[in-house]
């Protein structure tokens, strides 16, 4: 994919960048619970750094709806400034005055991180008035979070008119490995799909059925095509709305169904192996919570016979135990798997949050920060922010 990288940018001493990372990380108790996706963002401001740019980082945490205390960036301040061992300044957007002030006087080096954007009004609604404002503090444009690639939004796509912009380090990366896995995956290339979602799935599991040789199913997309198919499922999670798409996509002879499941309480109460058949008939107060050993073992058979590898889901409620089993138990075939014997690729919330509590990321090719931009992106949309960087009046 033709686009512009930030390390064809030339002469960046004293020059001011805008970086639009993606640090929207869990917080509990005024602390950075996981610091994955600020690690990930670390190359691309360690590489401004180096060439004495002038940083101005922007980033947004949760969904505050206008200001709220309890999503400001502070957590995050601490954080990143603990990382790169440098002082970092937290800039109150709704202070621009003082905004203007404190970036125009930053030395060659100097990172600043600006408070949650989303407290600005017009953000997420790609106001001009906004993006102009971003794009008056800097010379340059640099989109690193991935993350939020499929966002249309002052911060990713609308500051792009007003400045040159260019794909980071991290986004560059992202970019390049799935671009690649559209376009030419080495086969047998199997993915895994999971999660709760219907409406994310759909589209890739349609799109990816043109090139996939097997695609494994698990979570809230098999409740819903067993329940499309007539069969009782009690207290499942179910997308009614999917309900023609289900039965069509997931008939495919290219997807695999699994063929026993893990059903129980929500609680994990009376958890057991039942087999996957037409009479399955499960009462209220009962569900399907994960893939069962015989999937397991038929599951760990296409993944150790692929050579590119996508999974996006847990396939499981891994979150109570007992239903963890099946979701590990895809990380770590997928983790042996990866990097050498195949190109490995993974994202989603729940998935990279898997392959982080079983220390397993660092086996994995791509580790994508983009659940739903990894999703969108493998579905052939064509993302505000991949746009951003491939083509402006600047190009």
């Amino acid at each position: 994919m033709n686009f512009r990288r930030i390390k064809d940018l030339k002469g960046l001493k004293n020059k001011t960048v805008l970086v639009r990372a993606d640090f929207n990380v869990p917080i509990k108790d005024g602390e950075v619970a996981d610091n994955f996706k600020i690690k990930k963002g670390l190359p691309t401001l360690e590489y401004l750094i180096g060439k004495k740019a002038k940083v101005i980082v922007v980033t947004h945490l949760g969904r505050p709806d206008g200001y709220n205390a309890k999503f400001s960036l502070k957590p995050v301040q601490k954080e990143l400034g603990r990382l790169l061992k440098k002082n970092i300044d937290l800039l109150d957007v709704r202070n621009w005055d003082q905004v203007v002030q404190k970036t125009g006087c930053l030395s060659a080096g100097d990172v600043t991180l600006l408070d949650n954007i989303r407290f600005i009004k017009g953000e997420e609604q790609n106001s001009r008035f906004v993006s102009k404002k971003l794009a008056s503090l800097a010379d340059v444009f640099v989109l690193d979070g991935f993350a939020v690639a499929h966002r249309d939004a002052s911060s990713v796509s609308g500051v792009a008119k007003y400045l040159p912009a260019y794909a980071g380090l991290l986004f560059a990366e992202e970019i390049k490995t799935l671009s690649e896995l559209l376009k030419k995956p080495k086969k047998p290339f199997v993915v895994i799909l999971g999660g709760a979602k219907m409406e994310t799935k759909i589209p890739v599991l349609k799109n990816l059925l043109a090139i996939a040789d097997r695609i494994l199913l698990g979570g809230g997309i098999i409740n819903t095509y067993l329940w499309a198919s007539g069969c009782k499922v009690g207290d499942s999670i179910v997308s009614k709305d999917f309900k023609k798409q289900a039965l069509k996509y997931c008939s495919k002879k290219k997807v695999i169904m699994p063929v026993d499941l893990i059903v129980g309480r929500e609680n994990g109460e009376y958890a057991h192996a039942r087999k996957v058949n037409k009479k399955l008939d499960l009462k209220k107060g009962m569900g399907i919570y994960d893939i069962g050993p015989e999937t397991i073992k038929l599951y760990a058979k296409y993944i150790k016979s692929a050579q590119t590898l996508v999974w996006n889901g847990a396939v499981g409620h891994f979150e109570q135990h007992p239903y963890q089993y099946g979701t590990y138990s895809i990380a770590r075939l997928v983790a042996a798997r990866s990097k050498g014997k195949a190109v490995g690729i993974c994202g989603g919330g729940e998935t990279v949050e898997v392959l982080e509590k079983l220390n397993l990321s660092d086996d994995i090719d791509l580790v994508s920060t983009g659940g739903g931009a990894m999703l969108e992106f493998l579905s052939g949309k064509n993302l505000p922010g991949v746009k951003a960087v491939r083509k402006s009046k600047f190009f």
